[in-house]
Formats: C-alpha cells, sequence, structure tokens
C-alpha cells in the first residue's frame, strides 16, 4: 500500500505542477502556455504508475471498464471514425497492462461499445458508464480505469475537451476525485 500512497503523491506533485503552470484561475485550456507540457508529463506519470500495478490489474472487472472507458474517450467527440477506432485499438494492444489479457478479448469489448456508441451516443454512453462504475469495489482498480483513459486520450500529446469531460464522468462514477487527475 506504501507503494500507492509514494505514487499517488507523485501524481498530486505533477498536478499541482500543472495548476501552477496554468496560472491562478486558469483551467488549461489549449494554447496556455506550459499546460500542455504538464499534461504531457500527467499522461508519462499515469502510464509509469500503471505500469506498476501491473501485476494487481488482472480482473475482469478493470479489463471490461478499461474497454468502455476507451471506447468513450475515442467516441468523446460523439463519433469515432475509421481511423481513430483503428488507432486507439492499437493503444489497446500495445499498452503494457492490458497485455495482461488476450487481444481478442480486449477488442472484442472495446468494439462493442465503440459499435453501442456509433448507434447511439446517449444509450452507448450510459452502458459504457454502467460498466466503468463496476470497478468502484476496488479504488486501485477504478484509478487503474480513469488513468488507462487518460494515457489513451493523451497518446496524441493533447486531451480534448470532450475527452477531458468522459474523464470527469468516469470519476465521477468511480467515486474518484476529478483533482487527483488533474480534470
Amino acid at each position: 500500500m506504501a507503494m500507492w500512497d509514494r505514487i499517488k503523491d507523485q501524481a498530486k506533485g505533477l498536478q499541482q505542477q500543472a495548476q501552477g503552470a496554468r496560472g491562478a484561475g486558469g483551467h488549461g485550456r489549449p494554447g496556455s502556455g506550459s499546460s500542455g507540457a504538464s499534461k504531457a508529463q500527467l499522461v508519462n506519470t499515469l502510464k509509469s504508475q500503471l505500469t506498476s500495478l501491473k501485476t494487481e490489474l488482472k480482473s475482469g472487472a478493470y479489463r471490461d471498464a478499461s474497454m468502455a472507458m476507451c471506447a468513450l474517450v475515442a467516441a468523446a467527440d460523439g463519433h469515432v471514425d475509421p481511423a481513430e477506432r483503428q488507432h486507439v485499438e492499437s493503444l489497446i494492444l500495445n499498452n503494457d497492462v492490458l497485455q495482461n489479457f488476450p487481444s481478442e478479448q480486449l477488442r472484442q469489448r472495446f468494439n462493442k461499445h465503440v459499435d453501442q456508441l456509433a448507434v447511439n451516443f446517449q444509450q452507448g454512453k450510459a452502458e459504457a458508464m454502467q460498466e466503468i462504475a463496476k470497478a468502484a469495489k476496488k479504488p486501485t482498480e477504478a484509478r487503474a480505469v480513469v488513468q488507462t483513459g487518460f494515457v489513451v486520450a493523451g497518446a496524441d500529446g493533447y486531451v480534448a475537451p470532450a475527452e477531458e469531460q468522459v474523464l470527469r464522468e468516469a470519476c465521477s462514477v468511480l467515486g474518484l476525485p476529478t483533482q487527483e487527475f488533474g480534470l
């Protein structure tokens, strides 16, 4: 447990740096100086935190919630074009922690959620959030779900406002403070 506390302290330190870089009252909008670099730092820290927890993140609840989270991030703007779907799927299959699971299981669950989001975004989003909420029973897994979403969202070096919104909503259904992730 001490390791997790140390990791949380690192993330909080980075989050405080990010807030400081934005200035008082800022919200880290695109083009606001060094906040982009701070988000990139946060993404890298979250990625290394996830890797350090790899042996603990082997449950079906984490797998399913993470795939729902990745689908929401991919479809955050209301649609997913084939190139974006393929890009996120590639990120999932190459993620060190998610390699705990057979790639076909990940692909199937991710695509199921993306398909539901494409047919009816609001209904698909509600179903994805229900899946994410199942990870709330284990705080380590709950945080890892948001971290996974954040890592996928920030893979292109930028976390879009719509992606931040679905990450905040995931924090809400998981009972996690958004400040912990700089949201």
